[in-house]
């Protein structure tokens, strides 16, 4: 059976118990300890003293959320301005541009970048992944058949090659530089076959109005041997500076946000930022920049792929004009610049080539043209086509660097803000734009009750503050 009511049972007890003590003659200094209501006291005010003690951190915490919440309402709050529909595309061009300009100092080196950084191998599988997965079969993957598989190559540029910051992980300017490297080392692999068959030398003469020489021959072979696999190799190269640019979008974005509270800041404008967390936050305004990145690096490449088969298609309808005597190796002095020295060399240069055309003529000259002796033109046609392709080959892999910096590293730094600005956006975007800025309201609203919350907390903790220190007085 239930004894009776515990708080009358306590009662009694704790009653019971402060008689005994006095029975026994208790000192009256301890007589406050003892007893349920000498306990009640005692416990009550330790409580509050604790947490008197502990309202100085929570209120620290409380301001310091004060602060971060009218910190991140202010950015709403700037955002809903911003992407009021009459100051959209003012915004996003703003940003688009801003965005543009930032790429410089990235291909320029900036040390506190860590988006997108890679090593020469990361950076080659991820660019076969992609290109995979896009099932691309319009250049060569490999720069020959001999390599077995991507893991080959890249073993052959680390080890053998011992390409320059091979194993670095990098971005911006540095990658750049680096893939540079790699793409001259992969077009020098181009080559022609050297099992001609006596079949396609007979078929390349043919007959015509005219004659047909064996320099015309010559130039349809290498035009059929050469150029298609040459061009595939040259696509290659604009894919992967396309390739590389694309991947420098993440580092901008990054570039932008930490300039912020740098010493590096006062050396750009101070929207870049500001500009950065619009970016990030708006999902139209990141899909439309990226989108229009995105394309002016699809136009390079048609720019760049277009220009350099122009140069391919001039250089194989006449490659003659590659053919160039020897230099002597051991004349190191400079050549003058006065001007009676290149009166003097003028004539002299032309002379050279009109010697080199004398030579050429004279060896297809030398061609048997009975018909018995078909092997010994195979060998020499073909002699004729390793020896001119090599200088070819030499021409254009000396030229990549110069194209890469024409026709797509400088138009990308200068001509980039002009088509960001005027970037536009459809009714789907408008739409999209819509509900983001509902949908901001609502955040803007929410973070206006939290403030009101965190403020009325903050009042009642320094009352209670107040009521403690003056308690302990």
């Amino acid at each position: 059976d239930c004894p009776g009511d515990f708080a009358q049972l306590r009662d009694e007890k704790s009653n019971e118990d402060v008689r005994e003590m006095e029975a026994r003659q208790l000192s009256s200094k301890y007589m406050q300890t003892i007893g349920f209501e000498s306990f009640a006291i005692f416990l009550e005010k330790r409580i509050e003293q604790l947490f008197g003690e502990a309202v100085g951190p929570v209120l620290a915490n409380l301001k310091a959320l004060t602060v971060s919440t009218e910190k991140k309402s202010a950015e709403l709050q700037m955002e809903f301005t911003e992407t009021d529909q009459d100051k959209m595309i003012s915004t996003m061009r703003e940003c688009a541009t801003l965005f543009a300009h930032a790429l410089t100092p990235v291909m320029e080196g900036s040390l506190s970048l860590t988006a997108k950084r890679m090593t020469l191998e990361q950076e080659l599988k991820e660019f076969h992944r992609y290109h995979q997965s896009l099932c691309s079969s319009h250049f060569s993957m490999l720069p020959s058949e001999d390599f077995t598989s991507l893991d080959d190559y890249i073993n052959y540029l680390g080890n053998e090659i011992q390409i320059g910051a091979f194993d670095v992980e990098v971005n911006g300017g540095a990658m750049y530089r680096r893939m540079i490297s790699e793409v001259e080392i992969f077009l020098r692999f181009s080559d022609i076959s050297e099992n001609m068959s006596k079949r396609d030398v007979i078929q390349a003469r043919g007959v015509s109005m005219g004659s047909v020489t064996w320099r015309d021959v010559v130039v349809k072979l290498l035009g059929h041997e050469a150029h298609m696999p040459l061009r595939r190799r040259v696509q290659y190269v604009g894919e992967r500076i396309k390739w590389f640019f694309m991947l420098q979008k993440e580092a901008v974005i990054e570039f932008m946000t930490k300039l912020e509270g740098t010493p590096s800041a006062n050396m750009y404008s101070n929207l870049f930022p500001k500009r950065a967390k619009l970016i990030q936050k708006n999902d139209m305004i990141k899909r439309r920049v990226f989108e229009t990145y995105d394309k002016v690096c699809d136009r390079q490449l048609q720019q760049f792929c277009e220009l350099f088969d122009n140069m391919l298609t001039s250089e194989f309808s006449n490659p003659w004009v590659f053919l160039r005597e020897n230099e002597d190796p051991a004349n190191n002095s400079l050549p003058s610049v006065s001007f009676d020295d290149v009166k003097a060399r003028i004539p002299k240069d032309i002379q050279d080539r009109s010697r080199i055309e004398m030579k050429l003529s004279k060896w297809l000259q030398e061609f048997p043209t009975d018909e018995h002796q078909m092997d010994v033109v195979v060998d020499k046609v073909q002699q004729l086509m390793v020896q001119t392709y090599g200088f070819i080959r030499s021409q254009v892999c000396d030229q990549v660097e110069l194209f890469a910096e024409s026709f797509f590293k400088l138009p990308m730094m200068r001509r980039l803000e002009e088509d960001m600005s005027l970037i536009t956006f459809s009714d789907e975007d408008s739409a999209h734009q819509h509900a983001h800025r509902a949908q901001l309201n609502v955040q803007i609203e929410k973070g206006g009750d939290m403030l009101v919350e965190i403020n009325a907390c903050i009042k009642q903790l320094q009352s209670f503050a107040m009521k403690c220190r003056t308690a302990g007085a």
